[in-house]
C-alpha cells in the first residue's frame, strides 16, 4: 500500500477541493493550523511556498497563546486525516466555544461530524486507506483552498507533471543502502526547516529508525559540538550519518556553512550526504525532496524486515490513552 501512495502522489496534487458550508468561510490575515503528526506536515512546507503568508502551527491542545485582537481575526483551522484526533478535536471545540472563524480539513470522522452539525466550512479529502503522513498532497491543497490560494493550487498542479518519479525512487533506494545501520541525521536551512523535518518524519514513521533534523545557522553554535568526535565518544557518535540538503537558494554565507561542516565532519570520520534540493520552484523542490525521503525511507525499513506502512506504536499508545480517558 505505501509504495502506491508515494507512486500516486502526483495525483494528489490534481486533487480538485469543495468547500462545504462555504458561505460562511471568511478571509483571514492570519491563520492557525492546528492538528497532529502526519495531518499537519503540510502546513509548514505551505510557508516555504508562500513564505508571506501568516501561519502559526499549533500541535496541542486548545488553541495558541495570542493577543485576542489577532486571534478575532484569524482563521483556525483544524486539520485531522482521521477526523478522530484528540488534541485537533480540542482546538476546534476550544474555537467553537469562543466564537472564533474555524473551518477544518479531514478523510471523515467525529471532526467532520461537528463541522456539518454547527454549519462550519470544511474540506473533505479522498479516503484512499494511505497513513496521514503520505497525503501532505491532500492536506496541501485543501488548506490552499480554505486560503483562497488558486494561483497557488494551479502551480502545484503543472509541478505535478514534472515530477520524476523513477529518479526520486532511485535516489532514495541509494541513499537508503548509504545509512544502512546508521542513524540519519537531516541539516538544511532555516529556510527549507520544514522540508528537513518531513524527512526526518519519513525515517521515523516508514523507516522504524530514529532519526533527528536541525537547521543552519543555530546548529553551528550548539549541536555540532557534541560531534567533536573524541575516544570516549566515538562509539556514539560513528551511529550517525548526516544528510546535507543543499538548495541554490540558500543564503550564500549559509551555502558556506555547510561546505565547511561538511569537510570538518568528514575529517573527524563522520559520514555525510548531500542531497541537492532542485525544482523550477519552491513546489517541486519540496515535493520532489518528500518523494527521496518516502522511497529512502520505505527502502530502510525493508532492509531492516520491518513493516514500513503502520504505526503500531502509535495505535498503542492511543488505545492506552483512551483507557485512562476521565
Amino acid at each position: 500500500m505505501i509504495t502506491e501512495a508515494i507512486k500516486n502522489f502526483p495525483e494528489q496534487l490534481k486533487f480538485e477541493p469543495e468547500i462545504k458550508n462555504a458561505e460562511k468561510l471568511i478571509a483571514a490575515k492570519t491563520y492557525i493550523v492546528a492538528g497532529m503528526g502526519g495531518s499537519n506536515l503540510a502546513t509548514d512546507l505551505v510557508k516555504i511556498g508562500r513564505p508571506m503568508l501568516d501561519i502559526i502551527s499549533h500541535r496541542d491542545y486548545g488553541l495558541p497563546a495570542i493577543p485576542d485582537e489577532k486571534m478575532k481575526n484569524s482563521l483556525i483551522i483544524a486539520v485531522s486525516y482521521s477526523g478522530n484526533t484528540e488534541e485537533t478535536i480540542d482546538a476546534f471545540k476550544t474555537a467553537l466555544d469562543r466564537n472564533l472563524p474555524v473551518a477544518c480539513i479531514g478523510v471523515n470522522g467525529k471532526l467532520l461530524e461537528l463541522a456539518e452539525e454547527n454549519k462550519i466550512p470544511y474540506v473533505k479529502i479522498p479516503d484512499t486507506g494511505i497513513q496521514p503522513r503520505s497525503a501532505v498532497g491532500f492536506m496541501m491543497i485543501g488548506l490552499l483552498k480554505l486560503m483562497g490560494l488558486e494561483d497557488a493550487i494551479e502551480e502545484i498542479k503543472k509541478t505535478a507533471e514534472r515530477l520524476d518519479l523513477t529518479k526520486t525512487e532511485n535516489d532514495g533506494k541509494i541513499l537508503a543502502e548509504k545509512l544502512n545501520g546508521k542513524i540519519p541525521v537531516v541539516y538544511s536551512s532555516s529556510k527549507n526547516e520544514a522540508i528537513a523535518y518531513n524527512w526526518k518524519i519519513r525515517f521515523n514513521e516508514t523507516g522504524k529508525t530514529p532519526a533527528f533534523y536541525n537547521v543552519f545557522p543555530e546548529l553551528n553554535h550548539n549541536e555540532m559540538v557534541s560531534f567533536d568526535v573524541q575516544p570516549p565518544t566515538e562509539q556514539l557518535t560513528n551511529k550517525f550519518h548526516f544528510i546535507f540538503l543543499k538548495d541554490n537558494d540558500d543564503h550564500q554565507r549559509i551555502q558556506l556553512r555547510m561546505k565547511i561542516l561538511e569537510n570538518l565532519y568528514r575529517d573527524k570520520g563522520l559520514e555525510v550526504e548531500n542531497y541537492e534540493i532542485k525544482g523550477m520552484n519552491s513546489w517541486e523542490k519540496i515535493f520532489s525532496s518528500l518523494l527521496v525521503a518516502d522511497w529512502a525511507s520505505y527502502y530502510t525499513a525493508i532492509a531492516y524486515g520491518l513493516n514500513p506502512e503502520e504505526v503500531e506504536m502509535v495505535e498503542e499508545f492511543k488505545k492506552l490513552l483512551k483507557e485512562k480517558n476521565f
